[in-house]
């Protein structure tokens, strides 16, 4: 029996050692994802609306423990219970924002075997395409072309063998420039988390 546990003991320190990575490794990534979104100003915030994300990714290690991290996310951003105007008055509505975000995050990798990671860095996001959902009005031209702010996210990577990771993560968004073209009050900025699974392919 000691010989049993003292096996399983060795071959999970060497696994843990396979999974660590180091100077010069790159790692690429795929994922899906939950959202929820919504907008701001400097008075109040707007009601949440849900939506998806589509992502790849690769990670250049600097170290064991330090890399950096950039993404291309088809992202769904917007807000709930808005207002839209017509010839008729206002009405309520929910928007849908889809933009093709690219955020580069340094990624700090911890515990025993480095597989938990933080990161964080700047985002820049280009809109797609704007909906108002109750008519189904394009309204891309009422928003600005790009978005632009801060990310921050916490992760954990489970190994399923040497050279391939499943992953979960938690993201966020916060915006730090107004969506509208045309505004006369306080900035509307972007904010959005996600929860995210995805898998990670190590190059060698």
């Amino acid at each position: 029996m000691k010989k049993i546990v003292l096996t399983a003991i060795m071959a999970l320190g060497l696994s843990s050692l396979v999974s660590a990575q180091k100077k010069g490794d790159v790692e690429f990534g795929v994922n899906i994802g939950y959202n929820s979104s919504s907008v701001s100003n400097s008075y109040e915030s707007s009601d949440s609306g849900s939506g998806f994300n589509i992502g790849g990714s690769m990670d250049y290690y600097f170290s064991n423990a330090w890399s950096i991290k950039t993404k291309l996310i088809y992202d769904r951003k917007g807000w709930d219970n808005g207002f839209i105007e017509d010839d008729f008055g206002s009405s309520i509505t929910d928007f849908n924002l889809d933009y093709l975000t690219v955020p580069v995050m340094a990624s700090w990798h911890f515990g025993n075997t480095r597989n938990w990671y933080l990161e964080f860095g700047p985002y820049i996001g280009f809109l797609l395409n704007a909906e108002e959902t109750r008519f189904g009005t394009d309204v891309t031209d009422s928003f600005n072309a790009t978005d632009f702010g801060l990310a921050l996210g916490i992760g954990v990577k489970i190994p399923l063998n040497n050279k391939l990771k499943l992953f979960f993560e938690y993201e966020g968004q916060g915006g730090l420039v107004d969506i509208f073209k045309e505004n006369d009050y306080s900035a509307v900025t972007n904010s959005r988390s996600s929860i995210n699974v995805g898998l990670n392919f190590l190059l060698k």
